[in-house]
């Protein structure tokens, strides 16, 4: 992958790390260099540092630029476009996304997302949430990952589920399945995770103390229970979780996500997946959104792993 390579000038020092890119890449907003720092697209000396920081005079920033969302236009309709939706109520649609289709368009003009169908089959998403690609969507899963995403339908409820989101008042739990032989039947892995330093793809459990030092990585723990055991692998329940968190974890202990490539599995699956399915959420409710509690079936290529 090509990059853009900028050495911060004495009167940028000091600078935030978005804004300083801002100034010295021709062309790109510091909107769009947010998301693409947050994506990983952006390294200051080959390292990811988090869009708030500052950059000193005589350091480097490094920018895919291919990489950096393009400007946001309106995702394309696609009203025949499939779409299951398992909850409908005031103010919030939870919706069913199959494995192998992504949330949302990288670029305009995309098709085929998840979001193509709702804003096909619900025109009234339009203006609300993050942005026009994304319209309602309160999160995004894996495109092969499976399972149960929330969307808002108005501005109010975005807002109200958006603080439930990052107070941790909504409730998520993923099935995913990994060898069995020498998994414990519950436990918590504890490993801080960071921004890979040399794959935007992936992020970094930080299981040895001198990556913890090195990389700056987030706390983040894997609470899991084993609910079934097949000759070969378990079905384990995990609970909520950052971007690549659950993989990357099980990978860190010796127990990679079957078909998960990525992180080190050698299995394959058929259609080509890794066995990981958000297969609940939940939320109480509150003034403009109503209360939920949605359950997702395993789809039949994860539950024969166990059988």
């Amino acid at each position: 992958m090509s990059e853009e390579r900028y050495v911060v000038p004495q009167e940028l020092d000091g600078q935030r790390l978005d804004k300083a890119a801002a100034k010295l890449a021709e062309g790109l907003s510091v909107a769009r260099l947010k998301r693409a720092i947050e994506e990983g697209h952006v390294r200051v000396d080959g390292r990811w540092r988090a869009k708030g920081a500052t950059v000193a005079a005589g350091e480097t920033i490094s920018i895919a630029r291919e990489e950096v969302p393009q400007p946001d236009a309106p995702a394309v309709p696609e009203p025949d476009a499939p779409l299951v939706v398992r909850f409908q109520g005031k103010g919030v649609i939870v919706v069913d996304k199959p494995a192998g289709q992504p949330t949302t368009p990288l670029k305009g003009g995309e098709r085929g997302t998840l979001v193509n169908s709702l804003v096909g089959h619900f025109p009234d998403l339009a203006g609300v949430g993050y942005g026009p690609r994304e319209p309602g969507v309160l999160h995004r899963i894996d495109t092969n990952t499976s399972g149960l995403i929330i969307v808002a339908r108005t501005k109010p409820a975005f807002d109200i589920l958006r603080a439930a989101l990052l107070a941790g008042h909504i409730r998520k739990k993923y099935l995913l399945v990994c060898a069995s032989e020498g998994l414990a039947d519950e436990g918590t892995i504890a490993h801080p995770i960071a921004n890979h330093p040399k794959d935007t793809r992936r992020v970094l459990a930080c299981v040895h103390p001198r990556d913890v030092m090195r990389y700056r990585p987030r706390q983040a723990n894997t609470n899991y229970k084993v609910l079934q055991r097949g000759a070969t692998h378990a079905l384990v329940e995990v609970e909520f979780a950052l971007r690549h968190q659950i993989r990357v974890h099980f990978a860190s202990i010796g127990h990679p996500l079957v078909g998960d490539e990525l992180y080190g599995s050698t299995e394959k699956m058929d259609p080509p997946r890794h066995a990981l399915h958000a297969s609940f959420v939940g939320f109480d409710g509150k003034d403009e959104v109503s209360g939920f509690a949605v359950e997702s079936p395993l789809p039949p290529e994860i539950a024969a792993l166990t059988q």
